[in-house]
């Protein structure tokens, strides 16, 4: 490992590497190590250098030079892996921009993937088509196509004949000596054929070998028979026989140790469209087993056993059934679920399962639905196993999840040993869910390490463990989640000596020099999974949760450009820690923890947009804006005279807004915008990037005067009080587009329109929501404006007799968190499609347009009622894949626009042809605009366009 190294090797390394690879995408300084080398599991090693390759080339480059030093390297997708597999002290190869490549094969019936894609964007790739990819982990949103193939993760629904394994097509894979096979290609293989016979041939003869012996030949079958990711794909050397297809099989799920997968290319699977669910309730373990076993003859796509610490465990969230509570201790559930191409498929599905629970004693009669929010209720309860053990256990834990498999007709008495090895060491607060047909368990726990006896404790558990389910049972250690550091000194356990041996044979053919993520799934330490575990330092209330999953990261603006919100908690923990060491502290932590800081405050700080969309995200709905935002209240303590100047002066604030609009206005007109954006660029770098940046997007500035007409409307209409935003009161229509209205001017014609009598607050000039008060951390003033605003609002409505309509939505979420609840408050896109497409009659534009859910949007759940609000409006309507959050978060557009780019990245691309895009947030429309390189203008400009009075 890294540690035996001399140091000058990794100075050499990235010194060879910088002739081809930007710098940027080198990274070994301590702070970005640390992020970046954080993956789910409970155990942390930092790279010495973090690579970033955009291209196979640059891969390859990256393994030769590692090779001529003899550096190991561990490649790492989403690091969502729960075992260890991801993390290294040595180079570590992160997947990102560069290998987000797809194609659709035989009309959706395959599909080429490069390993950076996401699995849930595959399966947006494939709707169309009514498919989809045959794995589907838990973390699918999350979790990306090298991984899971990478893994061989399963999950739910696909079971052993949809796993990775059962639908890889092709393959393209670089192996340790920097060789290239891509399975697809026939000049490809011809060569790899000739330039690795030894290796085909080593393969060929293993497979041989293995099938004359026919007792390891009938134990690799028998233990496929179950889920089983427990070292080495051992039944490839059973099912094929040419070494091609061998190689290609060992792949899957060999976790990084063999090679890197840079494409995979599945089979695809049939989508089927119509579902049912019917939560079913035992009065005992055994019963259920035994309910499970007679469905594993069924027609069900899926079945999800939870025991009663399971249920116990979710029973009191928001929405919960109240049968949940009532249950016996001893009871246990199956979550059955039915699919269908059509509704007579499902029905007759249905009764078959019905069928096979005849005679078998339930508490309550099974009864299927069909009823969507009835059966996302279901399956949110399966799916919040996991993270309910996180939200409650002791702050400085960890939550270990493991998954083991029985064979399925000794499931039931493998429960029980397992329960009863779990109490015997004290796990008391342990849940048991899992994929029952395959005979596929998740024991979830939490599991501190600081305390003396812990780790012995542990230790003791996973002996038991691994000898009742490898030995005892015959089954499988690893189901699902890979093998990892936690299982690598058991898998001999699980195997025996002959297979055990075949591994390390498989691993010397491929990687003779173990350079490629040693120790992981094969190790000769046999306390392996005891070192090098993961400190959990209390840092935060509002993030002490969090279990660094990493489920927030695609969603993520600042992720391609600084951190994620996995990984600025961890290294908020990671300074709690350093500081928690007081006087212990030696002169490197003191060193370490001012590096720390001083890093973080542009990689941590300043970079979150802070718009709470993570938490939309998190198993356990952290909002890592929060932690950042009291980040920025410590740092800005200083300045809360100057924000409570600017708070109660805040008309002359916006006023001063319009005016610095008109001179950059003038400006412009006379430099031209070419000129313009270089002398305000010049003018921001002599700043030290201290004033904000000039887009040539930056609109006109609004005219206010325009809330001084007559209210708009006959009297006696139906009344709504109009709450224009501050944003939308200092930014006008945009220069270059032809849409020359304000968002003011066209919310009061479209209210008239449709009838309303307008009711414009008193005072308006001087209300804000506190939101960009509240974004900086002052806390004390935004809490003013939001009383201010209360007051106003609620002599307006009279004490909420009449709907408030804000037109912009991120001020609209921050009022309903702050605000009076007698108080009706809406945003555009709820209030247009609630209220004025009932009263108007719209003809949809023959126009191809583009739509920008906002952050604040998603949070409110206006993600459907947006889009439907669009299509009702224009024949053509297009929602850009991965555009989650702008990043311009309020004045982070200006002040740090590199997010905003970021962020967009590749917008431009995907509302090309479109004549324009619509949003709901004012500031959010100047960055689309600038990066989109269309207009994006108020969903209430496309209503009005569209509409007409009935």
């Amino acid at each position: 490992m890294s540690t035996a190294v001399d140091p000058g090797a990794w100075r050499d390394l990235k010194a060879a590497l910088a002739e081809t690879i930007p710098q940027a995408r080198l990274i070994d300084d301590p702070l970005r190590t640390l992020a970046f080398g954080t993956d789910a599991s409970f155990y942390r090693l930092i790279p010495r250098l973090v690579v970033r390759p955009h291209s196979e080339e640059e891969l390859q480059t990256v393994l030769a030079e590692c090779r001529a030093r003899r550096l190991p390297v561990t490649f790492r997708a989403a690091g969502t892996s729960l075992s260890g597999q991801a993390v290294t002290d040595s180079v570590l190869i992160q997947l990102g921009q560069g290998w987000r490549g797809h194609e659709i094969l035989d009309n959706g019936r395959a599909i080429r993937l490069q390993p950076g894609v996401i699995g849930a964007r595959a399966n947006a790739l494939l709707a169309p088509f009514q498919r989809k990819i045959g794995p589907d982990p838990a973390s699918i949103n999350t979790c990306m196509i090298g991984g899971i193939a990478a893994n061989n993760a399963s999950g739910m629904c696909c079971g052993t004949a949809q796993n990775s394994y059962r639908t890889v097509r092709d393959i393209r894979v670089i192996l340790a000596d920097g060789a290239l096979l891509d399975t697809a290609d026939a000049d490809s293989v011809a060569a790899f054929r000739h330039t690795h016979h030894e290796l085909l041939a080593g393969l060929e003869r293993l497979s041989a070998e293995t099938r004359a012996n026919e007792e390891l030949a009938e134990k690799i079958r028998h233990k496929y028979r179950l889920k089983n990711t427990t070292g080495y794909a051992l039944n490839s050397l059973v099912d094929f026989e040419d070494g091609i297809e061998i190689l290609k099989h060992l792949m899957i799920g060999s976790e990084g140790t063999l090679g890197f997968i840079s494409a995979i290319t599945y089979d695809s699977v049939v989508d089927e469209p119509q579902k049912a669910a019917a939560l079913a309730f035992f009065p005992d373990m055994g019963t259920t087993c035994r309910a499970t076993t007679a469905l594993k003859r069924s027609p069900v796509s899926a079945v999800e056993l939870m025991d009663r610490a399971a249920l116990r465990s979710v029973q009191d969230k928001p929405g919960m059934p109240e049968v949940l509570k009532a249950l016996p201790e001893e009871a246990a559930a199956l979550l059955i679920d039915v699919r269908g191409n059509d509704d007579d498929e499902l029905a007759a599905r249905m009764q078959a399962v019905q069928q096979m629970l005849e005679g078998i004693q339930t508490l309550e009669p099974v009864t299927f639905t069909r009823d969507a929010a009835t059966y996302a209720l279901y399956w949110k309860i399966r799916k919040g196993l996991f993270p309910a053990v996180g939200a409650v256990r002791e702050t400085g834990t960890t939550v270990i999840i493991e998954d083991v498999a029985f064979p399925i007709e000794r499931l039931d008495e493998g429960v029980l040993a397992l329960t009863d090895v779990f109490q015997r060491h004290g796990y008391r607060e342990a849940i048991l869910f899992g994929h029952a047909l395959e005979g596929n368990l998740h024991f979830v726990f939490p599991q501190g390490f600081e305390k003396p006896g812990e780790v012995e404790r542990y230790q003791g558990l996973m002996d038991e463990v691994a000898q009742l389910v490898g030995v005892e049972y015959g089954g499988s250690l690893k189901a699902e989640h890979g093998t990892g550091r936690n299982m690598a000194p058991y898998v001999e356990l699980e195997w025996g000596a002959d297979a055990y041996a075949l591994m390390w044979e498989i691993k010397a053919l491929f990687d003779p020099e173990n350079l490629l993520n040693p120790e992981v799934i094969l190790s000769r330490n046999p306390t392996l999974h005891l070192e090098n575990l993961k400190p959990m330092s209390a840092a935060d209330p509002a993030v002490d949760k969090c279990i660094e999953c990493g489920f927030c990261e695609p969603i993520c603006p600042s992720k391609d450009l600084t951190l994620t919100p996995r990984q600025r908690i961890v290294i908020r923990r990671e300074l709690a820690r350093l500081e928690a060491l007081g006087e212990r502290a030696s002169d490197d932590d003191r060193m370490r923890m001012e590096a720390l800081w001083d890093a973080y405050a542009y990689q941590g700080i300043d970079t979150c947009a802070a718009t709470g969309l993570c938490a939309t995200q998190c198993p356990v709905n952290i909002n890592t804006g929060d932690l950042v935002r009291n980040l920025r209240h410590e740092r800005n303590l200083g300045q809360a005279g100057a924000a409570r100047l600017l708070g109660r002066h805040f008309s002359g604030t916006t006023r001063i807004g319009r005016g610095a609009l008109n001179m950059a206005g003038a400006a412009r007109q006379t430099l031209g915008k070419n000129l313009m954006a270089k002398a305000t660029g010049g003018v921001r770098r002599l700043s030290g990037d201290r004033l904000p940046q000039w887009s040539p997007a930056l609109p006109r500035s609004a005219p206010i005067r325009v809330l001084k007409r007559e209210a708009a409307g006959e009297p006696g209409r139906d009344k709504v009080v109009y709450f224009p935003s501050c944003a939308t009161r200092v930014f006008g229509a945009s220069f270059d587009d032809t849409e020359s209205r304000s968002v003011m001017e066209i919310t009061l014609a479209l209210l008239k329109k449709a009838g309303f009598e307008v009711i414009v607050p008193e005072m308006i000039g001087h209300l804000c929501c506190g939101m960009p008060f509240q974004s900086k951390g002052q806390f004390e003033e935004a809490s003013h404006k939001a009383r201010e605003l209360n007051r106003e609002l609620l002599v307006a409505t009279q004490n909420g007799r009449y709907p408030v309509l804000c037109d912009t939505s991120p001020c609209t979420l921050q009022m309903q968190a702050y605000l009076d609840e007698r108080l009706t408050l809406t945003e555009p896109v709820s209030f247009a499609h609630d209220h004025l497409l009932p009263r108007l009659s719209v003809t949809p534009l023959k126009e191809r347009i583009a739509v920008h859910v906002t952050c604040s949007s998603t949070r409110m759940g206006l993600s459907e009622r947006f889009v439907a609000l669009a299509r009702a409006c224009a024949q053509d309507v297009v929602v850009p894949a991965d555009i989650n959050c702008c990043g311009f978060a309020g004045d982070k557009g200006f002040n740090t626009p590199e997010l905003n780019a970021s962020a967009l990245e590749g917008l431009a691309d995907q509302v090309a042809g479109c004549s324009a895009g619509y949003s709901n947030s004012r500031t959010c429309e100047i960055g689309l605009s600038q990066h989109g390189g269309i207009p994006y203008r108020s969903i209430l400009s496309l209503l009005d366009r569209a509409s007409r009075a009935p």
